[in-house]
């Protein structure tokens, strides 16, 4: 949860497909700002590859390169916003959001951070790593997480606990190279992005049961809102 909180039961969210393929389309829009040639645009084509892996329709991945890039007949300019506050218990998070009405973000964030604190620019970030993060899974017998990674330039890597993925840290630069070595290790990326990691996760067995629920409680909402692309949280596991 260090790297990025996932919700209790994600999986089911994960099957409202269109609420997925909503935040993807977002994310591509952005980045077919720097071309719509996934060739020669490798954050796109990282995010074109991740639309394939989720059974985007062909149709709603054209259509999102073409309106971030401009070549179709309607332009949408999504803005980039990093929120930095707390959670109950203190528990330090970062909220990205992608918008096209920063006003009425600005304003759902203050209500939804109401039983938490939502901070000023830098009051939480200071305690977080921008790094690549790359989710993958195994493919070739014998597979090593930790070969894989030094071969392939990471600079860290975590064993998933429970469906065997691991998540591969990279620097932010090294995101698309590693990407594109991790296959030659016996790893399928299954998604890779810029995203945040806890310095100082707090662990989760010195919150009680119930101050836990809250805090996931809290999580939950903040990821639900549209505007909402990733919320990273200071928690450890």
């Amino acid at each position: 949860m260090g790297a990025q909180w996932k919700a209790k039961g994600k999986e089911l969210a994960a099957n409202a497909r269109g609420r997925v393929f909503g935040k993807l389309a977002k994310e591509i829009m952005v980045a077919a700002r720097g071309g719509a040639d996934p060739g020669g645009n490798a954050r796109l084509r990282l995010l074109v590859e991740q639309a394939r892996k989720v059974s985007m329709p062909k149709d709603t991945l054209d259509r999102a390169i073409k309106k971030g890039s401009g070549t179709g007949t309607e332009a949408v300019h999504f803005e980039h916003v990093i929120y930095e506050g707390f959670a109950p218990h203190r528990v330090p998070l970062m909220v990205e959001c992608l918008t096209d009405n920063h006003n009425r973000t600005a304003s759902e964030v203050r209500v939804l951070f109401r039983k938490g604190q939502l901070g000023t620019s830098g009051s939480v970030s200071w305690d977080f790593d921008h790094v690549g993060m790359i989710e993958a899974e195994p493919t070739a017998s014998g597979a090593d997480a930790e070969t894989a990674a030094i071969e392939a330039g990471a600079q860290d890597f975590e064993p998933g606990e429970e469906d065997g993925h691991t998540l591969f840290l990279t620097d932010p630069t090294d995101l698309d190279l590693v990407s594109r070595a991790l296959p030659v290790q016996g790893f399928t990326v299954l998604s890779a992005k810029l995203g945040y990691k806890a310095k100082n996760p707090i662990d989760p067995a010195s919150l009680s049961a119930a101050d836990l629920d809250e805090v996931e409680a809290f999580l939950a909402a903040i990821d639900a809102n549209d505007d909402v692309q990733n919320v990273y949280a200071g928690l450890a596991g």
